[in-house]
């Protein structure tokens, strides 16, 4: 393990927005128990379409899209909140 110092631009919750020495832009650091949360909300979607129950994976990628979306922009704003352009 090494340990380094980071700028972290958020507070430290489960999707804080931090940059790591050698890096241009800073990223999204999720909490093991996020990912795994997000994870099992895929694993959802694909089971309802496997099954063949679009209706229901509908539902779960709305959801997903949701999540991701607020991720996104918790990241734009912040990048705006310090003059930092977006990687994308």
């Amino acid at each position: 393990m090494e340990r380094i110092e980071a700028e972290l631009f958020t507070d430290g919750g489960n999707d804080a927005v931090v940059r790591l020495p050698g890096r241009r832009f800073p990223g999204v650091l999720l909490q093991g128990d996020s990912l795994h949360i997000l994870r099992g909300d895929v694993a959802d979607v694909l089971d309802a379409c496997e099954r063949g129950d679009l209706d229901e994976a509908r539902e779960f990628a709305g959801s997903v899209l949701a999540s991701l979306d607020m991720l996104l922009v918790r990241y734009a704003t912040v990048l705006d909140e310090h003059n930092i352009r977006r990687p994308y």
